[in-house]
C-alpha cells in the first residue's frame, strides 16, 4: 500500500499543476485583450427569436439600403430587414416590397385566409390549420401563431421561406408566385416586383 502511495501522491500533484498551467496559458488576461481588441465594439441587441439564427441587430444604426420613400411602417424595420436578407442572400429592398404588399408594416396583420404577420405566413394552427393537403394539414410543418407575431421571428422565417422559394423555382417571378396567394397567380408575383421596381433610388 505505501509502495502506491509513493506513485500516487506525486501523480496526482503533478496532473494538478499541469491543469492549473494550461487553465491559465489558454486564458490568460494578454490573450482575452488581444482578441478583444481584434473585433469592432459595436452595441448589439441579440434578436431573441426560435429560428435559432445567430443574428443579432445593431442599435443606433442609422443608415439604411431600403429607399427613404418607403413609408415609415417599412422603415422602422430596416435593421432585421438588411439582417436577415443578407443572411438568406436576398435583396434587402425586396422583402420591403414584399412586407408593403402583405401587411404594411403592421406586425399585428392576420388575414381573412389566416396568415400572419409583418410577412404574412401562413403558420400550423389558427385558420391556417384548416388548409388540407394531399397528406394532411398543408402548414403542418410551420411555426405557430404566437411565433409569428414576434416581428422579427416573421421577417426570419418570411425572406427565408422566400429564399428557397426562389431556388427551388429557378427565378424571382416565379418564388413571388409561389410566396403568394395560390389563387392569385403571376398577379401577386407581378405586384410585388412591380413595387419592387417603383421603389429603386
Amino acid at each position: 500500500m505505501n509502495d502506491i502511495r509513493k506513485f500516487l501522491i506525486p501523480a496526482i500533484i503533478f496532473a494538478s499543476t499541469t491543469v492549473i498551467f494550461l487553465t491559465q496559458a489558454l486564458y490568460s488576461p494578454d490573450q482575452m485583450v488581444l482578441a478583444s481588441s481584434e473585433v469592432p465594439e459595436l452595441e448589439l441587441e441579440p434578436i431573441d427569436q426560435p429560428a435559432g439564427l445567430l443574428i443579432q441587430v445593431e442599435s443606433g444604426k442609422t443608415d439604411c439600403s431600403i429607399p427613404a420613400r418607403y413609408p415609415q411602417e417599412i422603415l422602422q424595420w430596416c435593421q432585421p430587414i438588411e439582417q436577415y436578407a443578407q443572411y438568406y442572400g436576398l435583396d434587402p429592398k425586396l422583402i420591403a416590397a414584399v412586407m408593403l404588399q402583405e401587411s404594411g408594416g403592421n406586425p399585428d396583420a392576420y388575414s381573412k385566409s389566416g396568415a400572419v404577420g409583418l410577412m404574412q405566413v401562413m403558420p400550423r394552427d389558427g385558420m391556417a390549420a384548416e388548409f388540407m393537403c394531399i397528406n394532411g394539414p398543408c402548414f403542418s410543418a410551420r411555426p405557430s401563431m404566437e411565433e409569428l407575431f414576434d416581428p422579427y421571428f416573421n421577417i426570419d422565417f418570411g425572406t427565408g421561406l422566400l429564399s428557397g422559394l426562389i431556388s427551388r423555382y429557378g427565378s424571382l417571378r416565379e418564388g413571388l408566385r409561389a410566396y403568394g396567394p395560390m389563387d392569385r397567380g403571376y398577379y401577386y408575383s407581378d405586384l410585388v416586383l412591380e413595387i419592387y421596381e417603383s421603389y429603386q433610388d
